[in-house]
């Protein structure tokens, strides 16, 4: 991986290690997570910042092997999920931001504080030694209805996580010369 940045200061800096390690795992052992890395792993999801402290989610966690394969039926067949001893799904409560800042809220807002959660998320995973993988393909209805999820919540994210069993090939990133813009007088 080529990194524009000095390898002095991911050691200096784990956090920022950490946002470097991080990648998709879609191959899974099964062995279970220790109580202590699950509630590490729930206090980061909880701690995630969101706007005007709304905290407009809900976090479910799955470990029933049928309801995992329910909602790897329910992610179009993605069946890597159903070895992971873990499953998080992160669940948006859009009225929740909605009481605060309109449609905006709504429509933006709500999503935006979730997409934290799942990085924070993400990010404590790797920490702890654990693969995870952001999946957003799926179908709405069918996650609800695996999770009985009341009216008006809606799913934005699944994330499996545990044990890497192995890692796919690293992704490279476009050049920060085609994503990054500077702005100034």
């Amino acid at each position: 991986m080529t990194l524009a940045i000095n390898e002095e200061l991911l050691q200096q800096y784990p956090a920022l290690k950490m946002i470097f390690e991080r990648r998709s795992c879609r191959s899974f052992r099964s062995d279970p997570l220790p109580e202590d890395h699950l509630k590490a792993l729930i206090e980061s999801l909880r701690w995630a910042p969101s706007a005007g402290n709304r905290q407009p989610w809900r976090f479910y966690i799955v470990t029933s092997e049928q309801k995992k394969r329910d909602l790897a039926d329910a992610a179009f067949g993605q069946s890597f999920i159903i070895p992971a001893p873990v499953v998080f799904a992160v669940v948006a409560v859009p009225e929740e931001s909605y009481d605060r800042y309109g449609d905006r809220g709504r429509r933006l807002f709500c999503i935006q504080d979730t997409a934290a959660a799942v990085e924070n998320l993400m990010l404590a995973a790797t920490a702890l030694g654990y693969g995870s993988c952001w999946i957003g393909a799926f179908d709405d209805s069918a996650v609800s209805q695996v999770l009985s999820l009341p009216s008006g919540h809606q799913p934005v994210a699944i994330i499996p996580v545990g044990r890497p069993a192995g890692y796919g090939r690293r992704t490279e990133r476009r050049p920060s010369s085609e994503t990054v813009f500077m702005v100034d007088d």
